[in-house]
């Protein structure tokens, strides 16, 4: 290896595949760290079907054998047992042309469930694993139950912090990820509900793909209908558009990694009720940086609700406490050093 210009293979999904993975990879591309150790991205998966999902495999695996010569450090991204057993034939080709090994995971609160001996294996075998919050580190040192491991936390990052105008809000409640059961937009349209009639210049907006018919349903039955707008899937300027109007940020999730959809309301300064999933117990403070309910609690969210819109002062407050995380904890120009800082301890070590 030579000290002058190390070179990372990094391996994961398409990069036009939607989800945090990739928003993460692409931050990481605007930094420094991408250029500095000649980053290159190995596409492991497509959101196409079965011919294509396996075409592609095929494809990134023959790149990896020819490109891995030529490398010092493989830097692995994956989640749930697909994403890691598709990464595993990476994992092994990379400790046998004997490479160093980044793991990084992108699960949080579902770990204990589906930890099996392949996660054990990616973690008592890679020369440092990456995980999302100190919450996630703890948990995964009660899984390895003592079992050596070299743990290292690296938060996702926000990228920017974009011009908000308090003169352009709207009287709106901002939803944005997959809407399923995973999500929780169901208890969101059901604690909407309960408060719609006190607010009728009021809306829910929902923006993302998924169950949007069932979402329609829903709202029609409880009588919320013309409050509630499904955007589908939105990106470039119009989500820069809808993140710049809304009033309020809601994700009422079960199960998280460390929710992009949340950075994102953060990067606009948008006052954010969420539930405390994944790696958002390391930062959430109910109160003062976010109002937090349990998952499933559709009548606490309510009160959340009731809370936020009625209450100009706190909406304020928190969404000052929004933009202080992502200009600090969460700031792309820290995270990528961090990145940086983690590369460098394993090439040169």
């Amino acid at each position: 290896m030579s000290k002058k210009s190390p070179k990372v293979l990094v391996v994961a999904t398409s990069s036009k595949t939607r989800g945090g993975i990739t928003s993460v990879i692409h931050a990481h591309q605007t930094g420094d760290v991408w250029s500095n150790y000649h980053c290159r991205w190995i596409e492991t998966h497509i959101d196409r079907n079965v011919v294509a999902k396996l075409w592609r495999f095929f494809i990134s695996l023959t790149q990896f054998v020819f490109l891995i010569p030529f490398y010092d450090l493989v830097h692995i991204h994956f989640s749930l047992p697909p994403s890691a057993y598709r990464k595993y034939f990476f994992f092994r080709l990379a400790k046998l042309f004997r490479k160093k090994v980044i793991i990084h995971l992108h699960l949080s609160n579902q770990i204990e469930t589906i930890w099996n001996n392949l996660y054990e294996k990616f973690f008592a075998q890679a020369d440092v694993a990456l995980v999302l919050s100190y919450v996630t580190e703890e948990t995964i040192k009660k899984v390895l139950n003592g079992k050596k491991s070299n743990i290292k936390v690296l938060y996702n990052p926000i990228v920017s912090t974009p011009s908000t105008n308090k003169n352009s809000k709207q009287p709106y409640i901002l939803f944005a990820g997959t809407l399923d059961h995973n999500k929780g937009f169901r208890d969101l349209i059901c604690s909407f509900a309960k408060i719609a009639n006190n607010h009728p210049e009021w809306k829910i907006v929902f923006a993302g793909n998924g169950e949007i018919d069932a979402g329609k349903q829903l709202a029609k039955e409880l009588g919320i209908e013309a409050q509630t707008v499904f955007l589908g899937w939105v990106n470039g300027e119009a989500k820069d558009k809808i993140f710049k109007e809304a009033s309020i940020f809601c994700l009422p999730s079960y199960a998280e990694g460390f929710p992009m959809a949340v950075l994102d309301a953060w990067a606009y300064g948008l006052p954010v009720i969420t539930t405390p999933v994944g790696g958002l117990p390391d930062v959430l403070v109910d109160g003062k940086n976010a109002l937090v309910f349990h998952s499933g609690d559709i009548v606490h969210l309510a009160k959340c609700l009731e809370r936020l819109i009625s209450d100009d002062e706190l909406r304020n407050a928190i969404s000052k406490e929004s933009l202080n995380l992502s200009q600090t904890v969460f700031n792309i120009e820290n995270i990528n050093q961090q990145l940086a800082d983690i590369y460098k301890e394993i090439l040169y070590q």
